[in-house]
């Protein structure tokens, strides 16, 4: 079986790949097994080299690095080149603070000592989406890592020479032989990368849908697993909010990387006496956006990364139209070679539409009018899901009251979600569970094994 890459902005070929026969899979795998017997041994200060190592093979490389990224996937070149410098500062995080999050936690009992330690747990199978092809790995990787693990990479097949770089890069940077391996294999071999003994624990970023199936498949061979999935995050604007503050990071928080982002501002809650202000500062500030080749430096808007994302996008549009909704600005694919959308902004939507319902993957914006503050958290709460949200108000008092009463998990008041590798990422309902980053992030995958002499 083949694998193609297509280029989102000009839907042409990039490369084809070979699936992964049986052969190279296994092979992989006993890598990655082996390597795990001899990485667990080594000590926080040999990782940690290793890591700042690959930290500055990023830097330096960030151009090259992100240049692929567009080709694939059609992120602003901009936010490529950040994406990568990002993953830098995950790995020089982690180098400096893995082994502090793990130390021995001595307990006081009646045994001579007794103490919790943190074993790390074999190979971890990681399944990859494509919006943050760099990210979402090193997300991952340098945590589960830097605790003695080893790691196999399933990418989404749409960025492959992403997954045979980051695969490369580890090796260049000295890690040992199979430490981080990459399989190019399609989506239905999921269930027996899960399955296979040499796996001893799987995380996933994607789709709800995914979640299920993979929650399912781990739970089968008893795995732990970690699910960051969908978001369809609330940015709710009170009576109080600095408008024209809250229209600028709107506009940020909902197009950045074409909108194609789990914790991306999707659902706009704004109460209704302010809100046709709102719309018009929202509108003023998407109008300025620039849609156009992605490899440009200029370009804030690129194409979908797939064309039946688009397609998908559009349905979503046009039926919450036909339900009442108004389109206040775009609402339709641009005309023309690439998956391309125009950033629009639709209001009137209600909870039974598409655009509240769904997960928007996509420079679609949803407006919804709320009574008030009480009306505001009830519909930021209507969701399937729970991964981050924010809230706009001068009083940040009553800010932090009612961050305790959405269902997410994360709450930015005033500001723009987004993961920081200091503080822990992840969600609730239908958006996953386990945590990512910070000392909850690397203590995901390890035994927290209690250990007593007598």
């Amino acid at each position: 079986m083949s694998i193609k890459t297509i280029n989102p902005a000009t839907e042409e070929v990039l490369e084809t790949f070979e699936a992964y026969s049986p052969k190279q899979i296994n092979e992989a795998l006993d890598q990655a097994r082996k390597a795990f017997l001899q990485w667990r041994e080594t000590t926080f200060a040999e990782r940690s080299t290793l890591f700042h190592r690959l930290a500055s093979y990023l830097r330096e490389h960030k151009a090259e690095l992100a240049r692929t990224v567009t080709l694939e996937m059609g992120k602003p070149i901009g936010e490529a080149e950040a994406e990568v410098e990002k993953c830098a500062w995950n790995c020089d995080y982690y180098a400096d603070n893995a082994e502090k999050f793990l130390a021995d936690t001595h307990v006081a009992t009646n045994a001579t000592d007794s103490y919790v330690a943190f074993q790390p747990l074999g190979v971890v199978l990681a399944l990859m989406p494509w919006n943050f092809p760099y990210w979402q790995v090193m997300r991952f990787a340098a945590p589960a890592m830097m605790a003695g693990n080893t790691a196999v990479l399933k990418h989404a097949s749409n960025v492959s020479r992403c997954a045979l770089e980051i695969e490369r890069i580890f090796h260049e940077c000295g890690f040992p032989q199979g430490a981080f391996r990459t399989v190019l294999v399609p989506g239905a071999e999921t269930a027996g990368l899960i399955a296979d003994a040499r796996i001893a624990a799987v995380t996933l970023t994607g789709s709800d849908a995914a979640g299920v199936a993979v929650a399912s498949e781990s739970g089968r061979v008893l795995k732990k697993n970690v699910l960051e999935l969908g978001g369809s995050d609330a940015f709710i604007v009170l009576e109080d909010a600095d408008l024209e503050a809250a229209a600028r990071t709107a506009a940020r928080a909902r197009f950045q990387n074409t909108g194609q982002s789990c914790i991306a501002a999707k659902r706009f809650i704004v109460v209704e006496s302010i809100a046709e202000a709102f719309e018009g500062k929202f509108v003023e500030e998407a109008r300025k956006l620039r849609v156009g080749n992605p490899l440009d430096k200029e370009t804030q808007i690129g194409p979908l990364a797939r064309g039946d994302l688009r397609e998908a996008l559009e349905k979503q549009v046009q039926d919450s139209v036909k339900m009442g909704a108004r389109v206040l600005l775009g609402g339709k694919p641009l005309a023309g070679q690439g998956y391309f959308y125009e950033p629009s902004i639709i209001t009137n939507v209600s909870p039974e539409m598409p655009l509240f319902k769904e997960e928007t993957f996509g420079p679609v914006a949803a407006i919804i009018r709320a009574r008030d503050v009480e009306h505001a958290v009830e519909l930021a709460n209507d969701s399937q899901f729970g991964l981050g949200g924010n809230l706009w108000t001068r009083n940040i008092e009553l800010g932090r009251k009612l961050a305790r009463r959405l269902e997410s998990g994360a709450v930015f008041i005033n500001g723009m979600t987004a993961s920081d590798p200091r503080l822990p990422f992840g969600g609730v309902k239908r958006s996953g569970y386990g945590r990512e980053l910070s000392s909850f992030g690397i203590q995901e995958f390890v035994n927290i094994q209690t250990v007593v002499v007598q």
